[in-house]
Parts: structure tokens; C-alpha cells; sequence
């Protein structure tokens, strides 16, 4: 549904997406972290492609943490870790950091092993192939974060256990922005182009919080106005970062499904979904 299934291909088209942005200021230092896309390739591989490809010019890993949206219909209170020790997509197999899950799961109340969290969701799973080209030979520790208020303490305990660990890491943030319009039944400003450039702002307001690196506004931002899908992952990915020695983000493009589909599949201007490309050091 996500990328293609034959493996050359997925291979070939990874390869196309992952690179280096252009928009990147000069003299920026070392970068820790990035909130991608996870839409369809089609509509947001390009963009993802290009957080991950910046992000891996910068920062050798061994460890890809990768705090996912939680689209699965259960609450929870907790980061979702997952419980096996490989993952596998088309032609290629990541290595799970099975030593940290075992460590963070000792944390207890802010990390729980529930599979049901990663079987059928899509948000770290769709970054897989991206990240196998970019860090060919790291581990990966998929994290699911839910919308809640301990998603920055999640962050912070993640990053200090990896990083205590001597490892080399990077955070990701799997994220989409805006869901707009009648699909998503969420059209405050209502339909057409008015409502989609109300939506782009909506945007806006988060990013300007990352690029601040506000980690702990991101989850009331979100609550109060519906702008991301994983604010709990962005939160917490931004808390790693700062333990790190992050101290900003940088918006290396930004645009929403309408604008990405229409030189293939060109969409009414009723719904869309925002993305974007951001890094973090």
C-alpha cells in the first residue's frame, strides 16, 4: 500500500528519494534528529527522503530510533516497544536494538513491549526501506508514542540510554501534519483553496515550536489544534535531541498531498494532509 513490494524496485526508488536537501543553511553543526513524512511514497517518499538523506550527511549511526505516530484504534499511556528482533521489507532486514528494549522496559509506567502497537501500523515501518539506504548497518528501536504528556520524558530516558550506551544514534519522528477537510472530518475554515492555506498555517504553528525545539508544547499545541498525527513522536524525538545537544530545527520543505500529487494523480481541493522535511541539531 506504502512502497512497492517487488525488492529491486522498493530498492531502486529508495535510493532515488534518500539525498541531501539543498535548503540546508550554511555552517550548521551536527544534526541528531528529523521528522519525516509517512504517507505513501507517492504522495510524501520524496520529502521523507530528504530529512533522512540530510540527516545521514551529518550523523553516522548504529542506532535509528524511530518514534512513530500511533494510528492503531487501542489508548495507551505508554511508549509501545515491540517485541521481536528483526524487522524485514522488501529486499532488505534491520536488526532490532533488542538490549535497549529490554532497558527501557525496566522504566516502569513510560515503556510497555505491546506488539499489538506495531503489527498493523505503518508509521515506522514505511521509513525502513529510507533508513536501510542512508544507515545501511544500524539497528533500528521502533517506539510507538502515543499524545501524551510523558512523550518528552520518554524522549529524554530513550536518548540517555542509547547515548550512556556510547552508541552512535540518531531520533526520527515519524510524523504526517494537517489531516484537512471532509475525510478527516476537520474543516474549521471550510473547503476549497481558503481552507488548505488555513490548514498550511495550522502547520506552521507547529513547526515554528520545533524549530524552536519546544518539546514540551508540542502535545498541547496538538491537542488544542489537530496538527499532526504524532505529536507524542515529534515531542519526544525532539526531547532526545536536546539531550543530545540539539538546540534548533531547521524546515527543509514543507507542502501537503495536494501540492505532491499533482504532477501524477491531481486531487480536488477539498482534503489534504500536510508533510515535512525537518532536521535537528
Amino acid at each position: 500500500m506504502f512502497y512497492p513490494s517487488d525488492a529491486e524496485r522498493c530498492r531502486a526508488l529508495a535510493r532515488s528519494y534518500v539525498g541531501p536537501s539543498a535548503n540546508l543553511p550554511p555552517a550548521v553543526g551536527p544534526l541528531w534528529g528529523a521528522i519525516v513524512p509517512h504517507a505513501g511514497w507517492i504522495c510524501s517518499g520524496a520529502i521523507a527522503g530528504e530529512a533522512i538523506g540530510t540527516l545521514a550527511r551529518s550523523a553516522a549511526a548504529d542506532v535509528v530510533v524511530v518514534f512513530g505516530a500511533v494510528h492503531t484504534p487501542i489508548h495507551v499511556d505508554y511508549a509501545a516497544l515491540d517485541v521481536h528482533d528483526r524487522w524485514t521489507v522488501p529486499g532488505e532486514t534491520s536488526d532490532l536494538a533488542v538490549s535497549f528494549g529490554h532497558e527501557l522496559n525496566k522504566l516502569s509506567g513510560l515503556f510497555r513491549p505491546d506488539v499489538r502497537l506495531h503489527e498493523r501500523e505503518h508509521a515506522v515501518e514505511v521509513e525502513l526501506p529510507l533508513i536501510q539506504v542512508a544507515w545501511p548497518d544500524a539497528q533500528l528501536l521502533p517506539i510507538e508514542v502515543p499524545l501524551i504528556s510523558d512523550a518528552v520524558e520518554i524522549g529524554k530516558r530513550t536518548a540517555e540510554a542509547v547515548l550512556g550506551a556510547g552508541r552512535r544514534a540518531v531520533f526520527l519522528a515519524s510524523s504526517d501534519l494537517t489531516h484537512y477537510g471532509p475525510a478527516y472530518r476537520f474543516a474549521p475554515a471550510g473547503i476549497g483553496l481558503d481552507g488548505l492555506n488555513w490548514a498550511r498555517e495550522n502547520d506552521r504553528r507547529l513547526l515554528e515550536l520545533v524549530s524552536e525545539m519546544s518539546a514540551e508544547r508540542i502535545v498541547p499545541e496538538v491537542r488544542a489544534r489537530h496538527n499532526a498525527c504524532g505529536g507524542g513522536a515529534i515531542a519526544a524525538m525532539l526531547s532526545a535531541c536536546r539531550v543530545a545537544g540539539a538546540g534548533k530545527g531547521w524546515v527543509l520543505r514543507h507542502a501537503n498531498s495536494v501540492e505532491t500529487l499533482a504532477a501524477v494523480s491531481p486531487q480536488p481541493l477539498t482534503d489534504a494532509v500536510g508533510y515535512a522535511a525537518v532536521v535537528v541539531g
